[in-house]
């Protein structure tokens, strides 16, 4: 069977990575870059082996599209893919609203079409042990801090928070919150209005809780999930891509002398369950759902949860 042949449409700091991945993937062929600069665009392309466009165009030879331009272009853009009946990988957000995201689901749950939004964090080799790891958790504390963008222009609870809101649902089984609720902050001068700088989210589901943290008004960048059982911590760096756990005990282990310690923490480093870069891992379930080998359905009702929650702590 040959390889699927891909379209990628944005050739920005995302869409420049989806195309290295792809173009370097053994299962997977890129035969077009779409993007609006011919500059830029025709550079990209030419760099990753394939030919530039400045618009999707048909899509008659096309077996799937990657869409990673900016999110206010989202919505149009994966209608004319699933109106074309063509398998759409779009990056998170879908859209830049709850009301546009679930159309563009709902189209494609209509004409059983494949659509998978890249929730990357998902592949993050320190997730995906976090997650085999732990039992019963009743405590997540997630943060997501990054110095100031001035390219993106949605408020980070769209941009970053929706990551860590889809983490604390899988952890939680994929169970989303009873109840949500947030507070926004808009401080830099160069945010367009109505896109916040600050979000903080708490999330309480039936066995436990959740806080949120996403800022873009950090001075470093924090990528941190820590996940609280009753009798064990298990903290994932995002971006070292490592846990750790620690379990917290208490004795009496006095010496002969009367010096000694009533408490100790143990620290346990885990191996990672895997290596895989989060994208390449991204793209192989995406191939995986394309021929058949994982289940489209299940993908796409995995999307929302985490969108009904980040437009439910705007709105509170």
């Amino acid at each position: 069977m040959s390889n699927p042949k891909i379209a990628l449409v944005g050739a920005g700091n995302m869409g420049s990575l989806h195309a290295r991945v792809i173009s370097q993937h053994e299962k997977a062929d890129l035969v077009k870059l779409v993007d609006l600069r011919e500059e830029h665009g025709k550079s990209v392309a030419e760099r990753f082996g394939t030919t530039w466009a400045p618009e999707l165009g048909d899509l008659s030879g096309v077996d799937a599209v990657v869409i990673a331009s900016a999110t206010e272009a989202h919505k149009d853009l994966a209608l004319e893919v699933l109106n074309a009946g063509v398998p759409l990988l779009i990056e998170k957000p879908v859209c830049a609203s709850l009301a546009d995201s679930e159309e563009v689901v709902a189209l494609a749950e209509k004409n059983s079409i494949p659509l998978m939004c890249g929730l990357l964090e998902r592949y993050n080799p320190a997730v995906i042990t976090a997650l085999q790891l732990i039992d019963n958790p009743v405590h997540v504390t997630a943060t997501r801090h990054s110095p100031y963008a001035p390219r993106i222009k949605t408020g980070v609870a769209w941009d970053l928070l929706v990551h860590d809101v889809d983490l604390a649902i899988q952890v939680f089984g994929g169970v989303e919150p009873v109840s949500a609720k947030g507070a926004l902050g808009h401080f830099h001068p160069s945010s367009l209005s109505g896109a916040e700088d600050v979000a903080e989210a708490m999330l309480t589901f039936s066995t436990g809780m959740a806080s949120v943290s996403a800022s873009r008004i950090g001075h470093r960048k924090v990528r941190t999930l820590v996940i609280n059982e009753v009798d064990r911590l298990v903290e994932v760096d995002l971006l070292r891509r490592d846990v750790t756990i620690y379990r917290h005990v208490s004795l009496d282990a006095a010496t002969p002398e009367g010096r000694g310690y009533r408490q100790q923490s143990i620290i346990e480093i885990p191996e990672l369950i895997t290596a895989r870069e989060p994208l390449a891992a991204q793209l192989d379930r995406f191939l995986d759902i394309l021929a058949g080998r994982a289940d489209a359905d299940d993908e796409r009702r995995r999307i929302l949860p985490s969108h009904r929650v980040v437009d439910a702590v705007i709105a509170s």
